[in-house]
């Protein structure tokens, strides 16, 4: 079971902060992606190419990283 935690523009798409996965374990970021825009639709897929992952406490945006058992899924945020 793997937590997700939404953010901002993601929260919104999703109409969600948060929701709790049942992923196969050895599951990476790509899966997540996949189940994601299975779930909310293919639109999703755009926000999603462009989103960071933070996993522990590193940002990252490599789709192989292995699932933690919390994830947060952040879109580019606007500001200066």
């Amino acid at each position: 079971m793997v937590e997700v935690r939404y953010f901002a523009a993601i929260a919104d798409a999703v109409g969600k902060d948060k929701e709790s996965l049942d992923l196969p374990p050895g599951s990476t970021i790509a899966d997540l992606r996949t189940r994601l825009i299975t779930t909310y639709g293919p639109d999703l897929d755009k926000m999603l190419n462009v989103c960071a992952y933070l996993v522990g406490d590193e940002l990252t945006r490599d789709a192989t990283t292995p699932l933690p058992a919390r994830i947060d899924v952040l879109p580019p945020f606007a500001g200066g």
